[in-house]
């Protein structure tokens, strides 16, 4: 029998309560695909296809068994008085659209004005990574990765920029290689304050720590 790793059901129970199917039947789901698509399931270098797919679909989809204010949790507030930016900058992800479910491939660049407490920066890059592995469209994972930054650090604002190549426009579609797509969300001070915009802005457009050193 495959062995696939599965989610808590409770994790992965949306507001209408739909589970997900049992991994045989996401195994038949791949070999449907594969016969749609004109070839034999059967066939020796097909044969082990569908559990790659279905243990490589747990990979990709795993932000549904995370809850994001738990990631966000542990915060410190021994910080000496620091209440300058802090930005976290070209953490790379790899997600999926909704709509066609071809990769969405990119960066995402995050700042935030903290108020009292910190978070641990790895923490920054697991919270991308969460809303990352879900079926996505870009807006709104920009949109939730500020938000929740917000709700659970409760900062003086927040900034979010997103730079990602969407794999249905660049190898289907309108088939436009090398097209990327930029995102953003402000929040308090972000928002309002134009001087902290733009010192975020200039953050990321400053050149990287290893650029500098091998200059």
């Amino acid at each position: 029998m495959t062995s696939v790793k599965r989610a808590s059901v409770s994790s992965i129970l949306s507001s209408d309560e739909i589970a997900r199917p049992s991994v045989e039947e996401a195994l038949d789901a791949v070999r449907t695909l594969i016969r749609w698509a004109g070839d034999n399931p059967d066939r020796e270098g097909l044969l082990e296809t569908p559990d790659r797919v279905v243990r490589a679909y747990g990979e990709w989809f795993s932000g549904y068994e995370e809850d994001p204010a738990q990631v966000l949790s542990k915060t410190f507030e021994e910080t000496n008085g620091y209440d300058e930016m802090v930005v976290l900058r070209n953490m790379r992800f790899t997600s999926f659209c909704e709509h066609h479910m071809a990769p969405i491939i990119g960066k995402a660049h995050v700042g935030y004005l903290p108020a009292r407490r910190v978070v641990g920066i790895s923490k920054l890059a697991r919270l991308v990574d969460v809303y990352a592995r879900r079926l996505q469209i870009q807006e709104k994972m920009t949109a939730q990765i500020a938000d929740t930054i917000s709700e659970i650090l409760e900062p003086k604002g927040v900034g979010v920029v997103v730079e990602a190549a969407h794999q249905c426009m660049t190898t289907r579609g309108v088939d436009k290689p090398g097209s990327t797509l930029t995102t953003s969300r402000m929040t308090g001070a972000f928002r309002t304050d134009p001087s902290t915009r733009r010192e975020f802005l200039a953050a990321l457009a400053s050149p990287s720590p290893s650029q500098s050193f091998s200059a």
